[in-house]
């Protein structure tokens, strides 16, 4: 086994289950590094799958980043907002790929436990065993088997519920950016469903609102408030963690992503990243995967 084409044959892989596990893709890729080094320190004659075990070293890696991390956000400034990812529109073929990796399903992770995302990400989207996720969590198999009922609950009490199909949902997301971007307040009542939620993450560092905002008058307000003078500003469409999604630029740097969830054909929840630190990395395709 050649132990750097091992490496780079899973690399792929080890980023999406990082990355899934703490939304953030520079984190994800600082662990990827790091499981490098452990790997190439490993006597590899040793390793009878090479696969398990590169995500048990990138399990345990991430686990550990996870519970500093989660220090660090409790004290953010306004809502936590993964870090965009751009991705390829061939991703929505994998519909359980594209929904686990989309904001709405991250930011409903991100109230797990740190073993309980663990477990979720490693076992429902990646399909490992118990037996083989126990080994990179470190607990009993039984222990992670009530681990993974618990989640699996959380998730399912939680979860934005999937009615449209990837196509419905561009074409909702498509005429919600282009009315934003007009002004357009009518076509945006339209297209927003009355219980619709707003989630903007500035970070403390950019404008934005600092709690959830509810409701599609206060919604329609918010971005009035906040869209720059037309002669300022244009947008183009991108798949952004598996999701039709819209990148503003401002003077022809970025400063906004925008992506939603739709519901019955109706825009439910919009993620609006503005946070600079979290825009830096909006400017390279990721290869997420689950093999």
């Amino acid at each position: 086994m050649d132990p750097a084409a091992a490496f780079t044959e899973h690399r792929d892989l080890l980023f999406t289950v990082a990355y899934e596990m703490l939304g953030s893709s520079a984190d994800a890729e600082d662990i990827v590094q790091e499981s490098w080094v452990r790997w190439s320190a490993v006597e590899h004659a040793t390793v009878r799958d090479a696969r398990a075990f590169l995500v048990r070293v990138v399990t345990r890696l991430a686990l550990n980043r996870l519970r500093t991390i989660r220090r660090q956000r409790e004290t953010y400034v306004g809502p936590w907002l993964p870090e965009p990812l751009l991705t390829t529109d061939d991703i929505t073929r994998d519909v359980e790929l594209a929904e686990s990796v989309s904001l709405a399903m991250l930011v409903v992770l991100e109230s797990l436990s740190p073993a309980e995302r663990a477990v979720f990400v490693l076992h429902d989207v990646f399909g490992f065993s118990y037996d083989e996720i126990a080994d990179a969590v470190g607990k009993s198999t039984a222990a992670v088997r009530q681990i993974a009922h618990r989640a699996r609950e959380h998730v399912r009490t939680r979860r934005p519920r999937a009615t449209v199909s990837a196509e419905d949902h561009a074409a909702v997301s498509e005429r919600f950016f282009e009315a934003a971007a007009g002004g357009d307040i009518q076509s945006l009542m339209d297209v927003l469903a009355p219980d619709v939620v707003l989630l903007t993450d500035g970070g403390g560092k950019v404008r934005a609102a600092l709690r959830p905002i509810f409701g599609s008058d206060k919604v329609v307000r918010f971005l009035e408030g906040v869209r720059p003078e037309p002669e300022r500003m244009r947008y183009e469409l991108a798949w952004v963690n598996g999701r039709r999604a819209a990148l503003m630029y401002v003077d022809g740097v970025l400063d906004t992503m925008v992506t939603a969830h739709v519901d019955d054909g109706r825009i439910s929840e919009l993620y609006v990243v503005r946070n600079p630190d979290k825009l830096k990395r909006v400017n390279a395709t990721a290869r997420l995967v689950r093999a």
